[in-house]
């Protein structure tokens, strides 16, 4: 594991694992229905396949986009601007919501999430763009709030569980802190 030496204290408010793809077609249809448990309290990440029980597990086609991570900051910038009442973050579909971390900042970057049992490794690759979706799940206007704001898709390099509530976030460079605006 790369010598990662910056560490943030973060939270991770929110773990979705979702064996279905729910936003096919056109958002006006509205999503198809959750087929089973989609947020959890724990997940088991593999590396180089993705979260266990999630639709792009050990698919080949998102080897580096299997994870997706957004700030939830990037939320409370949605009902900030649009001043709508907070949105749901499970609508957002990023597998894991962190506070207190500028997650769009770590593209490119190899990062650690640890919640106590043991470091998770990661290497951010590519933005998770946010879609029209976002206008019909979270608020309208929620398409455009999001722009430059919607995440990141990682590939996890090493195997282990993550959990809801505290973590350090350890990275090779100094972040700055997540705004609002």
């Amino acid at each position: 594991m790369p010598e990662l030496p910056y560490a943030i204290d973060v939270v991770i408010e929110l773990l979705l694992a979702s064996p279905v793809h729910r936003y096919e077609g056109r958002p006006a249809d509205g999503p198809r229905d959750a087929t089973s448990r989609e947020v959890h309290d724990s997940i088991q990440v593999r590396a180089g396949l993705g979260i266990v029980g999630d639709r792009y597990f050990g698919h080949a086609a998102h080897r580096t986009a299997s994870v997706t991570l957004i700030a939830a900051e990037s939320l409370d910038h949605v009902t900030h601007v649009l001043g709508v009442p907070p949105v749901d973050a499970a609508a957002a579909r990023r597998n894991i919501v962190l506070r207190g971390a500028p997650v769009d900042e770590l593209r490119g970057e190899v990062f650690s999430l640890d919640t106590g049992s043991g470091p998770v490794l990661f290497r951010a690759h590519r933005p998770a763009n946010p879609c029209a979706w976002m206008d019909v799940a979270l608020a309208p206007g929620a398409h455009k709030a999001l722009l430059k704001r919607g995440g990141i898709r990682c590939e996890p390099l090493t195997s282990g569980t993550l959990s809801v509530g505290p973590a350090v976030l350890r990275t090779e460079r100094v972040l700055a802190q997540p705004t609002l605006l």
